[in-house]
């Protein structure tokens, strides 16, 4: 049974590292959150280590500029993972081919932007939809639009037997208490018509395979029962840790926060926990409203 807690305190000792989530647990996409802020920079201090794991569909150093103009502390993190940087890597790799149409916001176009870790990569090309060999899709052009209104562009890419690569999960995010939609729906949708999606976030193994090689590079070996996944998403996070043997912690409060009430010390509902666990059949090792 998940267990309901006040604060990180409460579990940190048991830790090494966080894989910690960004949106909807330590910003809101316009604000960092400072209860969150205060309780990474306490992790670090206490000898932690926090990998930002985020499905953000750019690579770090475009996370990295994105959290220090929102005016995130530097001393929140030790480093980032990206669900942009591993679909990056498989891009270039060449799993939807040479020629790609682009789906996404111009802001996004940061994905294309070379690679190095990739050897020998395949020189890809932005071309229209008809002369693609493959999608890329870093989300809806219009993240407040149905996405259903991609129905016809999607439907005719599915006629060609075209892949379209995923490059963030994510389903929704909230941006400032405005709900967008992301590149999840999109592939979510074009799988539903009969496509074929590529995934490269979590809750999918990738993600993990590159926060795990990022602690490697800082010379951390830690074993999964030292490591806590913390989130608001429970089919991404929770699930994602849950796939990886992990500990998680589930932030109730970010996409959750319609169906789990809080109470007056912003613990989340032990009915309403019970139910939404049991109806997304996960098992989140903790549970809180917002990360402090």
């Amino acid at each position: 049974m998940t267990q309901i807690i006040s604060s990180l305190a409460e579990v940190a000792g048991r830790y090494k590292v966080l894989f910690c989530d960004l949106w909807g647990c330590v910003h809101d996409g316009v604000t960092p959150y400072p209860d969150a802020v205060g309780a990474l920079q306490k992790f670090r201090k206490d000898g932690g280590i926090v990998v930002l794991l985020t499905n953000a569909p750019r690579h770090r150093a475009s996370v990295g500029r994105h959290l220090e103009r929102m005016g995130l502390p530097r001393d929140t993190w030790d480093v980032i993972a990206s669900s942009g940087d591993s679909a990056r890597a498989a891009m270039y790799r060449g799993v939807v081919g040479h020629k790609v149409w682009f789906m996404g916001e111009r802001h996004d176009t940061s994905f294309f932007d070379p690679i190095k870790v990739v050897k020998d990569p395949v020189a890809i090309e932005q071309v229209a939809l008809e002369q693609a060999d493959g999608i890329v899709c870093t989300g809806p052009f219009d993240p407040f639009a149905p996405v259903e209104d991609l129905r016809p562009q999607l439907l005719y890419a599915k006629q060609q037997g075209l892949k379209l690569l995923c490059a963030n999960p994510d389903i929704v995010v909230d941006r400032g208490g405005k709900r967008e939609w992301c590149a999840g729906a999109v592939a979510r949708l074009y799988e539903e018509m009969g496509g074929e999606s590529l995934y490269f976030g979590k809750p999918h193994p990738a993600i993990y395979d590159l926060a795990r090689a990022r602690l490697a590079e800082l010379g951390a070996l830690v074993p999964e029962r030292e490591i806590l996944a913390v989130g608001d998403g429970i089919a991404t996070d929770v699930a994602g840790a849950m796939g990886e043997d992990i500990d998680s912690l589930f932030l109730t409060a970010g996409l959750a926060a319609d169906d789990i009430a809080l109470d007056a010390d912003s613990r989340p509902d032990a009915t309403a926990l019970e139910s939404y666990v049991a109806e997304h059949m996960t098992s989140p090792t903790y549970a809180m409203g917002f990360l402090r």
